[in-house]
């Protein structure tokens, strides 16, 4: 992650630089989770009104972004929840720079790999996303999302091995097509 940005908990000032510096990673973050644009922006809006209620008693223990997203994906598995989302969606290609960065290089290997992330489960692909589309660590994403940092170590490991096995599935299924 990038230089450690200050805020100060309450200051209206460092929340409005905080909701500008933070809502498109937070809004990528999101649609990763929900695979669904509206219900992602929706999620964040409501991320960031928790958030402002909850600023004036925010401590810096941890990242303020990973105090964030935790609240953030929250409200998405609330969402999710309340809406009783029966797949994991169709918006894994909006995840944002980096999935667009892998797409210009090679559509079909992209293609490949976020068809298999989105048969992840949810958090799954959001622990996957953390770490690889924002560079978090694990103590970070584990504060993201309110768990032990060695539940963040062994998530990260199912969710490696299971990526894994489903891009095999694929390899094995285009192999067998070409034959």
């Amino acid at each position: 992650m990038a230089e450690t940005v200050v805020y100060q908990p309450g200051s209206l000032e460092d929340f409005d630089r905080l909701y500008r510096e933070s809502y498109a990673r937070v809004l990528r973050t999101l649609l990763g989770v929900l695979r669904d644009r509206p219900a992602a922006e929706e999620c964040v809006q409501e991320a960031f009104v928790r958030a402002f209620k909850a600023w004036p008693r925010w401590r810096p223990d941890a990242p303020v972004e990973a105090w964030l997203h935790r609240i953030a994906l929250n409200a998405a598995l609330s969402y999710r929840r309340r809406e009783k989302l029966r797949t994991l969606g169709q918006t894994i290609r909006h995840l944002g720079h980096q999935a667009e960065s892998i797409a210009a290089r090679d559509p079909a290997e992209s293609a490949e790999l976020l068809s298999a992330l989105r048969r992840l489960p949810p958090r799954q692909a959001a622990v996957l996303l953390l770490r690889f589309s924002h560079g978090y660590t694990n103590r970070e994403i584990a504060a993201s999302l309110g768990v032990a940092e060695s539940t963040i170590a062994s998530r990260l490991a199912v969710a490696k091995t299971r990526l894994r096995r489903e891009l095999e599935g694929v390899a094995q299924l285009t192999e067998a097509t070409v034959r």
